[in-house]
């Protein structure tokens, strides 16, 4: 029995061998077909068309930028275009490409873009919102669905993940990525890119991913958009760039530049970054295209004129030049004048056409020009369900004192304030395929979920913001929010009088949608003050109060989380955000997400992030201030809440952390186990999560690192033992000299519901 079980055993082995050798034999013989199609190509080329492949327009129907593209339909027809983003539906783009590949003289393809960012027309919670649901096969299902939708409008090429690692939440961009940790940003960052990608980038269904902003474009100074970038390599390495090497990894397609400088130099002209890190380094072998005219603005970096911009770039290893026309219009100069080899340009021109081709362009053109998937494929009841689940698992309760929710569905409730009746806010920011006029409102979503023993009554209460030109800007791109003429007194009656009549008061405040996103950077990170003053009216009657907070970013909110008894982080959950916002308050779904980017007490806490390093003169554990240590004279180093943070409907208990053994050396593994157990009376999800600290270094090290996360489900009174294994890989960073290594010596392990809330336990690594 032995004998026949060993021999099954080998015969296994050999066909799961032999499966893999010809799988690799056909992948080596489709490369090699691309090849020689590609340098066939190449060889008919004229230099002028090979740079025409370089340059991206918009089509016009951008939102993304001030410029848009003149002469569109020319210059395809002069073969003097690459690409096209923002042009949607298949009869639009059908008849760009008939242009391409009916009136030029090589009848080359053009791949077409777009900002599909949380979702296409289906829009899902935003990035970040995204990220606080901590489930990777839901956040891969997004991207999925995402690209199901876009190709079915023509569309195969998308400007994200943005993978971004931000800590300043000043910055309006924090809004588009996953937050402020390294492993659960490159975690999301491989999930979208499979989402988009799928296992065939040439299927009619997926598309290519486009990983942004390359690099460090979230560590703006100050936190204001487009700003200057200045880190060093240790803090790089280890910090913000592994979730872009991750999406690489993950083999997406293409890379785009980031607006910042580094180390001095602009990405766009970034020569290190560009070719010795991401090409040389990381076997990259996809194409880059620069941001929105990012060749153009180095002009006002004070790199020199439009000639002298567009070589240092192409020169540093940028195939694609977005909108800004300046390869079209230089590059044959400069080759002319010995300042760019033609080779370089036939380079980028080869990885250009390889992304074509691996998409099946070459092959059919028209393959996403499908007027019935464009009917029967988006907006499908099924992805407007996923996107309901997705939003109700993105919310984070952060307050519920005395079980104010959920909410019953008996007597009053009063839905009050600027965001509580605007269906077009709903998505969020960057939802630029978004169907604004048909999204709902929260007083209509909740309406719709009350049933007939619940009356409703809405009030507006205050305006958005006092300023009307600040407001103008706020609500731009059809986020309009009509503001009310009467005096902010005479709306504050109105809402109190309405909020009398209830039992419970339901307050939709915060943020309007495009208060966050690009070029929506802002100093003062509270609720603005005229819905400050109606929420501190409201709490007057003596009602209970709920706060529902929109946000793109965190927020500044002691004084709310001081006197507001619940409130409920809905971000901004997508088109189905209304249903899934009354879906939580009424308790259909028992909150769970939890946060991925610290929320400070005050903006003077910026940056504050839980990974930080212990400085030589730490504050003493237990104190709030002590002289002579690293703290503030005016508030605590905590934040108001960390990250990791979120309660539910129900509680969980930690409990009995045991490591497999104290010691481990490479080759080997630790099992870290704790009994987590659902001590409330409802089923709910909980988030465990696992942190390490290495605590003798070479280098400074961090506090405490993510190192693994598990969402689990427990009915009420349940428990489950959660495991973790722990190997050297896991213990890896790089050192002074920017080795990737393992350093032997003293650790500790903490597993719990948040980074500060957690069982530790010591364990050593030995060499």
């Amino acid at each position: 029995m032995r004998k026949a079980t060993y021999l099954f055993f080998l015969a296994a082995l050999f066909s799961l061998s032999s499966g893999f050798a010809q799988q690799k034999k056909a992948v080596a013989a489709a490369d090699q077909k691309m090849n020689a199609f590609i340098k066939n190509l190449l060889s008919k080329m004229t230099l002028e068309e090979k740079i025409g492949q370089l340059n991206l327009l918009t089509g016009g129907e951008a939102t993304t930028g001030s410029v848009v593209s003149t002469g569109v339909e020319s210059k395809i027809k002069n073969g003097q275009v690459g690409g096209i983003f923002s042009l949607t539906t298949p009869a639009r783009i059908r008849k760009a490409q008939e242009i391409a590949v009916n009136q030029t003289r090589l009848k080359i393809p053009i791949i077409f873009g777009q900002d599909v960012i949380h979702g296409y027309k289906t829009t899902f919670p935003i990035p970040l919102a995204l990220s606080c649901s901590w489930d990777m096969a839901l956040i891969e299902k997004t991207a999925r669905i995402a690209a199901v939708e876009a190709t079915a409008d023509g569309l195969n090429w998308t400007f994200s993940p943005m993978v971004d690692i931000s800590r300043d939440p000043r910055w309006g961009r924090i809004s588009e990525g996953s937050g402020e940790d390294t492993y659960l940003g490159s975690e999301i960052a491989k999930a979208m890119v499979k989402g988009y990608q799928g296992d065939d980038l040439s299927k009619y269904n997926t598309m290519m991913a486009c990983v942004k902003h390359f690099a460090l474009y979230g560590a703006a100074e100050s936190g204001r958009d487009y700003n200057t970038t200045d880190m060093s390599l240790h803090r790089m390495y280890n910090e913000y760039l592994p979730p872009y090497k991750a999406a690489v990894d993950a083999g997406a397609g293409s890379v785009m530049t980031s607006f910042n400088d580094i180390n001095g130099v602009p990405a766009t002209a970034n020569k290190w970054l560009m070719t010795d890190l991401l090409r040389k380094q990381w076997g990259f072998d996809g194409f880059v295209v620069t941001d929105y005219t990012a060749v153009n603005e180095l002009i006002d970096h004070g790199l020199g004129d439009l000639q002298a911009v567009s070589a240092l770039s192409i020169n540093a290893g940028v195939e694609m030049d977005m909108v800004g026309e300046g390869f079209l219009t230089t590059l044959k100069k400069s080759v002319q004048e010995g300042k760019v080899k033609e080779q370089q340009i036939t380079n980028a021109c080869r990885l250009v056409l390889e992304a074509k081709y691996k998409l099946g362009l070459f092959d059919d053109p028209f393959r996403y020009c499908s007027e019935e998937r464009a009917k029967n494929e988006i907006l499908t009841p099924e992805h407007l369900k996923v996107a309901r689940e997705t939003a109700t698992q993105s919310f984070v309760l952060l307050k519920n004192q005395g079980q104010i929710l959920p909410l019953k569905k008996t007597g009053t409730v009063a839905l009050i304030g600027p965001l509580a009746n605007t269906g077009s806010n709903m998505p969020g920011t960057w939802s630029v395929n978004s169907d604004l006029k048909n999204t709902i409102s929260l007083l209509e979503g909740l309406k719709a979920n009350a049933g007939a023993d619940l009356k409703i009554l809405h009030s507006m209460g205050a305006n958005l913001l006092t300023d009307p030109e600040y407001q103008k800007r706020a609500t731009m791109f059809g986020r309009d929010i009509p503001r009310d003429s009467r005096t902010e007194e005479e709306m504050i009656n109105e809402a109190v009088a309405t909020a009398k009549k209830s039992d419970v008061v339901v307050a939709a405040l915060g943020e309007s949608s495009e208060m966050s996103g690009e070029s929506s950077s802002r100093t003062n990170l509270d609720i603005p003050e005229p819905q400050k003053r109606l929420l501190q009216a409201l709490l007057k009657t003596g009602k209970p109060v709920v706060l529902v907070l929109f946000t793109g970013r965190p927020l500044t909110l002691k004084w709310e989380d001081e006197n507001v008894p619940a409130i409920l982080n809905v971000w901004f959950g997508g088109t189905e955000a209304a249903n899934a916002i009354s879906d939580v308050l009424f308790g259909k779904v028992n909150p769970s997400g939890k946060l991925t980017a610290t929320f400070p007490q005050n903006v003077g806490q910026i940056p504050l992030y839980y990974s930080q390093k212990s400085t030589g003169r730490p504050l003493e554990e237990g104190k709030w201030f002590s002289k002579f240590r690293s703290n503030y004279l005016d508030v605590s180093n905590e934040p108001l809440y960390p990250f990791g943070y979120g309660l539910s409907y129900t509680t969980f208990d930690y409990s009995n952390l045991k490591l497999s053994k104290t010691k481990f050396k490479a080759g080997e593994t630790i099992t870290a186990t704790i009994t987590v157990k659902n001590t409330g009376a409802v089923e709910g999800k909980e988030v465990v999560q696992m942190y390490i600290r290495d605590l003798v270094g070479s280098i400074t090290r961090p506090v405490k690192e993510l190192k693994g996360f598990q969402k689990i489900n427990l009915k009420a009174g349940e428990s489950k033992d959660i495991s973790f294994k722990i190997s050297v890989e896991d213990l890896k960073f790089y050192n002074a000299d920017l080795k990737f290594v393992a350093e032997p010596g003293d650790f500790k392990i903490f597993i719990g519901t948040n980074s500060r809330d957690n069982s530790e336990a010591p364990f050593q690594l030995t060499l």
